[in-house]
């Protein structure tokens, strides 16, 4: 039964001046190791549950007995404000104590003590130090992710999305993600939907930067109305005034038919603009006096004045930085979507719903590679595909996911969704991409000073993809080892 922590303080923080809810950390719960489950052999539908490590801890099949003298690991579904105890491990090849874990710093000190091979980041031990974003493979039979998680997510304070579906199963907006990353950016959607000020959405290409827009209109009052939706990047060069505003009957040309515009087309509801930064300042500026709150416009061809009552949601993968001024300033609140690498437990999530959507369009693919099972289809995936995916550093995020796993699809040969050479390939050249080697131990160490340990901070500094590349990099250097005594206190 879910347990729920009830009374928990309301926080709130500021987005561009008007308040939202605060999903960094919350007073007096700790971030702590967690090892998340992203592949099970035989227990597929416990993918995205969380074990939290905070003390001595013994991995392994079955429940505890009398005789143990040491905690052993309980995997828990973690929801904001609620808790799902879950059943022990049952893989038969799994001995009954398989590894002996325990916190060491900012690390997770793992030692093999069963008869499982022991894989960390692909490469067999018998014990290892595995910091966050690390992969854990005991033989065929488990995948685990290093992560840090709070001990429990504070309960959300705009979005109802939690009570409506199964543990990692999409939302009704088509959102995956159990991870707190993606809970915040639920719980920020939710509140900016309600407030109904113009809505910038920022994030990596490939985020679902659409997959929020929909959401705030769904969310908001405006939903009994369908979403007005266009990309900004398609506008005609020189038409874009006909397109936002429209124009009269018979202008510029004689026969010419009248057209209300994508800002008439939007009266009542929500506009949507994807790739707003694609739009030239010169013409951002066409849009400042529509997005004032009287709305008003003017069709091409027309002297008198129009107001539209519309919402305008726009997206862009740019900086802030890049759009004009008082452009971006009309757009009063502002939705940050996370990468894959900061929610990178939701990876093997998203493997199964890509694959299952797959599936449910393809006769063969369903076919070849999925078992039907009590809880719906459920596709047969290769666990050093599920590893190699989440030790990959994503350039355009779900997007690059969803080729990947197509590719994996086409070239496989037997039964099962494989990691095949034409993918491990492709993940390859991505890695040497992201971590040059001109990035030496002198340039991190200096890099994590000057962001006082932030890893996140430092990995930008150097131009890598994401703190987790850089974690690599540390590793193979000896960066920050506390076994060696050198490097600064790391942080995230």
């Amino acid at each position: 039964m879910l347990q729920t922590f009830a009374g928990m303080i309301d926080e709130r923080s500021t987005i561009e001046g008007v308040p939202g809810p605060s999903w960094v950390g919350h007073p007096g719960v700790r971030d702590v190791l967690a090892l998340v489950i992203a592949w099970s052999r035989d227990q597929p539908g416990r993918t995205g549950e969380v074990a939290l490590i905070d003390g001595e801890q013994i991995l392994g099949r079955g429940g505890a007995r009398a005789e143990d003298d040491v905690p052993r690991v309980r995997f828990q579904r973690q929801r904001p404000g609620q808790i799902a105890p879950m059943g022990p491990i049952e893989s038969v090849r799994v001995s009954r104590a398989q590894l002996r874990l325990f916190p060491h710093g900012d690390a997770l000190h793992i030692e093999s003590i069963g008869r499982c091979p022991l894989l960390v980041n692909g490469e067999r031990v018998e014990r290892a130090e595995a910091r966050p974003g690390d992969t854990v493979q005991l033989g065929g039979e488990l995948v685990l992710l290093v992560a840090r998680r709070p001990e429990r997510m504070a309960e959300l304070t705009s979005s109802p999305l939690a009570p409506e579906m199964p543990f990692g199963a999409p939302d009704r907006f088509g959102f995956v993600g159990e991870t707190p990353a993606a809970w915040s950016l639920r719980d920020r959607i939710a509140f900016a939907a309600r407030a109904d000020g113009h809505v910038l959405v920022c994030g990596e290409s490939g985020t679902g930067k659409e997959l929020c827009a929909a959401a705030l209109h769904g969310l908001s009052a405006r939903a009994d109305r369908a979403l007005v939706a266009r990309n900004a990047a398609t506008f005609p060069a020189g038409l874009v005034d006909a397109e936002l505003f429209g124009n009269a009957r018979n202008y510029p040309n004689p026969g010419t038919p009248e057209r209300d515009g994508l800002i008439g087309e939007a009266d009542g509801t929500t506009l949507f603009l994807d790739e707003i930064g694609e739009l030239p300042s010169a013409l951002q500026a066409h849009l400042l006096r529509v997005l004032d709150r009287s709305g008003e416009y003017q069709r091409l061809g027309e002297a008198r004045v129009r107001r539209a009552d519309l919402r305008v949601v726009a997206a862009t993968n740019r900086a802030v930085a890049d759009l004009k001024h008082d452009f971006a300033a009309r757009f009063t609140l502002r939705v940050e979507v996370p990468a894959l690498a900061e929610r990178l437990a939701d990876v093997p999530l998203l493997i199964r719903h890509v694959l299952v959507r797959a599936a449910a369009g393809n006769d063969e693919i369903r076919r070849r590679f999925c078992a039907v099972t009590a809880l719906g289809v459920e596709p047969r995936i290769a666990p050093a595909l599920v590893e190699g995916l989440l030790r990959h550093g994503f350039r355009t995020n779900t997007r690059e996911l969803a080729q990947l796993l197509w590719q994996a699809l086409a070239e496989s040969r037997g039964d099962t969704i494989e990691l095949t050479d034409g993918v491990a390939r492709r993940l390859a050249e991505t890695a040497r991409a992201a971590a040059p080697d001109e990035v030496g131990r002198a340039q991190i160490e200096v890099a994590l000073a000057a962001a006082q340990g932030n890893v996140t901070r430092a990995a930008r500094e150097l131009g890598l993809k994401n703190r987790f590349v850089l974690y690599r990099l540390m590793k193979k250097l000896g960066v920050g080892d506390p076994g060696g005594g050198r490097g600064p206190e790391i942080t995230l």
